[in-house]
């Protein structure tokens, strides 16, 4: 299977195959609402604002699994990064990235590219994956790497699908 078979939920219940993105490159984060890495909101919208009009895309999944911050609905989820961070990148429906119920999304990720050591588990909020124009996991960064942190990996996959 490639990144283009799954389908995901978006805020309103859709679904949406990732195919939509063949081509792009594309950065796919789990997200808190009440995390210590919630300012993160701030500086990917600034990614996606740099970058979108060259193919570039943020998808956010927002996970309500390290210790309950992201315990609100889809919409009050949306409304809160549109309110406080101006989040224009599109946000899916709220999933779960670790254990039997994770989204097959993130068992495909963390399958393709797992964590140190070998680990595949999700760590905690803001954990970043970056997909190559070809559809493939290129690039797993830690909670802690700042999304500008990443411009340079993103410069070089867009130049590389030109």
């Amino acid at each position: 299977m490639s990144i283009y078979d799954y389908e995901v939920k978006t805020m309103n219940g859709n679904l949406q195959s990732l195919s939509n993105y063949r081509g792009k490159v594309f950065l796919i984060v789990n997200t808190a609402s009440k995390c210590g890495f919630t300012p993160q909101f701030k500086e990917l919208q600034e990614l996606y604002q740099t970058f979108k009009d060259r193919g570039f895309s943020i998808l956010g999944f927002p996970s309500n699994q390290f210790m309950n911050q992201d315990p609100g609905t889809n919409d009050e989820i949306k409304s809160f990064c549109e309110i406080n961070y101006g989040v224009t990148f599109p946000m899916y429906a709220k999933i779960d990235v670790n254990g039997k119920d994770a989204d097959p999304l993130y068992q495909y990720l963390t399958k393709e590219l797992p964590g140190v050591l070998g680990v595949k588990a999700i760590k905690w909020n803001f954990t970043k994956f970056l997909i190559d124009g070809n559809g493939n996991v290129i690039g797993r960064y830690a909670p802690s790497t700042k999304p500008s942190d990443l411009k340079e990996d993103i410069e070089k996959l867009l130049n590389a699908v030109l």
